[in-house]
């Protein structure tokens, strides 16, 4: 769930961290953390996340007459 209310609080998540090219971020109130890291100013920025990918189904199991009227 992208908009869940008990998101982890990670840096890659918050809205004051930003990614540098070498994988780590650059917090504007503690300066360069690892993106796993956490700190009590934390504030959640949903447009940092990416959901995961669903499954595609299987049809397999269903036979041709399943699908017709």
């Amino acid at each position: 769930m992208l908009f869940r209310k008990n998101v982890a609080k990670f840096c890659s998540y918050c809205a004051h961290a930003g990614q540098t090219q070498n994988g780590q971020m650059l917090c504007a109130k503690r300066g360069f953390v690892s993106p796993e890291g956490k700190c009590w100013r934390f504030r959640y920025d949903p447009l940092k996340r990416t959901p995961s990918r669903y499954r595609a189904k299987d049809f397999s199991k269903f036979k041709e007459e399943d699908f017709s009227l």
